[in-house]
This record gives C-alpha cells, sequence and structure tokens, in this order.
C-alpha cells in the first residue's frame, strides 16, 4: 500500500501530483521549486536563495515523512543555466555533511512558474 504525504511547510502541488509517495521503505518526493510555503510567491534572489528555498521545502516533505536528508539515496537537480552549475552546488553541498546521495543534474529549457531551480529525490529509510 502507498501513503501520500502532504505538508504545509512545503508549497502545496502545482498540478495533479503529491508532494511524495511513501511505499515500504522508500519516498519518492516531487521536485520541489522555490516557492516561499507561506505566500506561495517564487523566492527572488538568485540562484543561490532558490537553490537554498528549494532544498527547504524538500527538506520540509523528507521530514513530513519521517526521514531526513540523510536518506537520501538518489536526487535530481534541474537548472536553466547551467553556467550556474557551480553555484547550485555549494548550495546543495551545504545541506548535507557527508555520504552525498548519488545525483544528476540536468539543463533545462525552463521550470514552472519561471523557477532557476527544481531538485527532486528518492528516500530509504
Amino acid at each position: 500500500m502507498k501513503e501520500i504525504i502532504l505538508t504545509d511547510k512545503a508549497p502545496g502541488a502545482v498540478g495533479p501530483y503529491s508532494q511524495a509517495v511513501k511505499k515500504g521503505n522508500l519516498l519518492f518526493c516531487s521536485g520541489q521549486i522555490p516557492l516561499d510555503p507561506e505566500t506561495g510567491d517564487l523566492v527572488q534572489g538568485g540562484i543561490k536563495a532558490q537553490t537554498k528555498r528549494a532544498m527547504e521545502n524538500l527538506k520540509a516533505v523528507i521530514e513530513s515523512a519521517g526521514y531526513g536528508l540523510e536518506d537520501i539515496v538518489k536526487a535530481t537537480i534541474y537548472i536553466t543555466d547551467m553556467d550556474k552549475f557551480a553555484e547550485v552546488n555549494e548550495v546543495y553541498a551545504s545541506f548535507f555533511s557527508s555520504d552525498f546521495p548519488a545525483r544528476v543534474t540536468v539543463g533545462v529549457a525552463a521550470l514552472p512558474k519561471g523557477a532557476m531551480v527544481e531538485i527532486d529525490a528518492i528516500a530509504c529509510g
């Protein structure tokens, strides 16, 4: 049986999907863009601020399911400007102390709501 994960500490879905779905000990997290969960507005301040907010949103979803960032086994980062890759990496790395998850980063033409970054993850508890 699968369990739908929903928290108000991260932005609500902007389409027909769940913030995360838990199946067994696996947690599949939908992509998080840098929306302020209180206002629903896109965070301003550049790629670093947007990456930080996206990671905070992802963390909120993961923690609401009883997991932690250390439980992430795979992440995918989508960015609209590959020239900003180093800045995204810097912020992303600050959320982990060691044992980084497997990851892929994909350059894309556009993201929902005009975001510069979106991050999804799979966690295993």
